[in-house]
């Protein structure tokens, strides 16, 4: 297994792990019939697309994709088993809060490596410079998603009743997650 910066020939195994959570349409707010062109420059822009955001005098972060690659044996290429983006919540004199999404391919799940992604995600967001990391719109039926966050420090700071339209059990609040990551 090997967590490292995504580049553009990743995007097939990036879209292959992604393209199954957004159909389901559970636990991301991303419509089900997004496609794979907006998809990827939402979650991989190119670099010089990718929008520089700072504090006044900061140093500008921009967007970084993460893979989880797994060797799959014989001459085929590692697997994307995961991806995460990590960038500004928000730009300007916001931009010292990080946020992130996380994907895990579904047939990967319950292997571990969100958790290792989610650590390998702070660790970059610290060495980045980033005083924190919200996520705007934890689905709270994502249970499994909850307990990885509380169990890794994040908060509920509130959730927002009926916010999120889940495709069978109707209506469910979307949390807003937080945590310290300096200080």
């Amino acid at each position: 297994m090997l967590i490292r910066q995504a580049n553009a020939a990743d995007w097939p195994g990036i879209w292959a792990a992604m393209e199954p959570t957004i159909r389901a349409g559970e636990t991301y707010t991303y419509p089900v019939d997004s496609t794979e062109a907006a998809m990827h420059a939402a979650w991989l822009p190119a670099p010089e697309q990718a929008p520089a955001m700072h504090d006044a005098g900061a140093p500008a972060r921009v967007s970084r994709t993460f893979v989880v690659t797994e060797e799959t044996g014989g001459g085929a290429p590692p697997m994307v088993v995961a991806t995460a983006q990590l960038h500004p919540n928000f730009p300007g004199a916001g931009s010292h809060i990080a946020n992130a999404g996380f994907m895990v391919h579904p047939d990967h799940e319950g292997k571990g490596y969100g958790r290792l992604l989610a650590h390998h995600v702070l660790d970059a967001a610290r060495a980045d410079g980033y005083r924190g990391m919200q996520f705007n719109a934890v689905v709270e039926s994502n249970t499994g998603a909850v307990y990885l966050w509380e169990s890794l420090g994040f908060d509920i700071m509130t959730t927002i009743p009926g916010a999120f339209d889940h495709p069978s059990l109707g209506p469910v609040g979307l949390h807003i997650m937080f945590k310290f990551l300096a200080g």
